[in-house]
């Protein structure tokens, strides 16, 4: 298969390590220059709970001008819309268009701008991904991938693109319903992802920890009490066993949103802490737990960003 992962940043690298190690063509664009240049001239390393490995996929500038069978959207939520506007030249010569976010709306997003019927949705949960080094990507786990369509006309494309991520040794299965798929790594990311990001915390740590723990579970029970109000079907009864095993998976990992905030990046607290009490605006609830995480992330970004600018 050719395959394009549009966005070689940790969960892209881990994308494109493993559907490399599989055989298949895989092309990688990514902005961060001096990983991309590490791929080119050394290969892509992946390490972690899928192994240890060296891959040689394709660096490119741009979407290939050739036929591709999957284009993954592996961008940040805030990059989606120029990701997806970089296909659209390029969109008769994809098969499949997959897009995987944090939080929720990328998909609409990318829908709006490609208007296509061959859009799956997907999630990727319990990774930890992170770059170690330029052109070594690691994973502390690799629970799941699940798979969904966007509309009902690309409801046929959902299994035998599962299929193939399974054959790239992911665990992935195509679902119904997708939007319930998102909700449930929410309920996890909304535990963890701001939370860590204040502290410093890996999510064992953040857990376990006698103050913070508490808070990780309100942030899950709140999302919890938002998605069931919003009538969205969750396959647990219990949040904090839900969120307390998958922390327990890769206590060692830091959420992404922590990483950006080493890193200087702006993060995605917004999607992710922050969709909570936008989708409870939508029932005339309040979401304060989760309001407050995503306004302290906010602060934090906000200080590093005055001292930047000097002012």
């Amino acid at each position: 298969m050719n395959i394009c992962v549009l966005g070689c940043g940790a969960m892209g690298s881990i994308y494109a390590g493993l559907f490399c190690a599989a055989g298949n063509r895989v092309s990688v664009v990514g902005r961060h220059r001096a990983h991309m240049q590490a791929i080119q001239q050394h290969g892509l390393r992946i390490s972690g709970a899928s192994g240890d490995r060296t891959v040689n996929p394709i660096v490119r500038e741009t979407v290939p001008d050739e036929d591709v069978d999957l284009l993954i959207i592996a961008v940040k939520a805030s990059a989606v819309a120029e990701a997806a506007q970089a296909c659209v030249d390029k969109l008769d010569r994809i098969s499949t268009l997959l897009t995987i976010q944090n939080g929720l709306g990328s998909a609409d997003i990318v829908a709006e701008i490609l208007d296509s019927d061959r859009l799956l949705v997907g999630i990727a949960q319990g990774f930890g991904a992170s770059l170690v080094a330029p052109g070594h990507a690691h994973h502390n786990d690799m629970k799941a991938i699940r798979l969904g369509s966007h509309t009902a006309e690309a409801s046929h494309l959902s299994e035998p693109t599962a299929a193939l991520w399974r054959d790239a040794g992911f665990d992935a299965a195509a679902v119904e319903d997708i939007l319930a798929a998102q909700w449930e790594k929410l309920i996890c990311n909304v535990a963890y992802s701001a939370p860590c990001a204040i502290t410093g915390m890996t999510v064992g740590e953040a857990m376990e920890d006698s103050a913070l723990g508490p808070l990780t579970q309100e942030a899950a029970r709140e999302a919890c009490d938002i998605a069931r109000a919003l009538k969205i079907p969750l396959s647990f009864d219990d949040p904090v066993a839900y969120v307390r095993a998958f922390a327990s998976r890769m206590p060692n990992a830091k959420p992404s949103v922590l990483l950006d905030i080493e890193s200087g990046k702006p993060s995605e607290v917004g999607v992710i802490n922050g969709s909570i009490p936008l989708q409870a605006a939508r029932i005339g609830r309040d979401a304060p737990v989760n309001a407050a995480l995503t306004a302290l992330v906010r602060a934090i970004e906000n200080r590093r960003a005055r001292k930047t600018t000097g002012d």
